[in-house]
C-alpha cells in the first residue's frame, strides 16, 4: 500500500489530474454505452439524471473539505468551482464581476476539444450543463440563480470558449 502523505507535490498533481482522467474517460464511455444502446436521447436523459444526483455531492464534499460555509454566496461558488473535479483538466475564467453576478467560462474542454480535434460535431451538453451548474450552484448556496449564456448545441458555442454560465444572487 502507498503512503500518499509520504509523496512529493508534483506526483501527487499528476496522480490528481490522472485520477480526474480517469473518472472522465469513465463517464464518457459510460455515455457511449447508454447512447449505442438506447440513443442519444435516451444517454442524455440519464446523463442528466446522474448529474442532478452527482453534482449535489461534488459541491458537499468540496464545501467540507475546504471548509466553504454554507449560503456564502458568489465568493463561496467562485472558489468551489476551481475546486471540481474536471478544474484541474479544463481551463476555466470568470469574467464580468459585479457585487451581485459573474460569468464562469469553460474556454478549454477536455471533452469538446477532442471532440473538435477529431473533427466531430461539438457534443450538444446544454441540458446536462443546466442541470448540472443549477444544482451545484444552488447547494452552495440556495440563493444563486443560473444562466447559460452559451454551450452546444448553441451556433456559437466552441468559438473562444466553449461553454459559459451567469450566476447571480
Amino acid at each position: 500500500m502507498i503512503d500518499i502523505a509520504s509523496l512529493d507535490k508534483e506526483t501527487l498533481a499528476h496522480m490528481l489530474a490522472d485520477f480526474a482522467k480517469n473518472w472522465l474517460a469513465h463517464d464518457g464511455l459510460w455515455f457511449q454505452a447508454v447512447e449505442k444502446q438506447y440513443g442519444m436521447e435516451k444517454a442524455i436523459e440519464l446523463d442528466a439524471e446522474a448529474w442532478e444526483r452527482f453534482t449535489v455531492i461534488e459541491a458537499k464534499r468540496i464545501m467540507a473539505l475546504h471548509a466553504i460555509p454554507e449560503n456564502g454566496g458568489l465568493d463561496a461558488l467562485k472558489k468551489a468551482l476551481g475546486f471540481r473535479l474536471y478544474a484541474v483538466l479544463n481551463d476555466q475564467e470568470i469574467k464580468n464581476e459585479t457585487e451581485s453576478s459573474f460569468e464562469f467560462y469553460m474556454v478549454d474542454c477536455r471533452v469538446q476539444s477532442a471532440r473538435s480535434r477529431k473533427e466531430l460535431p461539438l457534443f450538444p451538453c446544454k441540458s446536462v450543463g443546466i442541470v448540472e451548474y443549477e444544482g451545484f450552484a444552488r447547494t452552495i448556496d440556495s440563493r444563486i440563480k443560473t444562466e447559460c449564456i452559451v454551450c452546444p448545441p448553441d451556433p456559437e458555442a466552441g468559438k473562444g470558449r466553449y461553454c459559459g454560465w451567469r450566476f447571480s444572487i
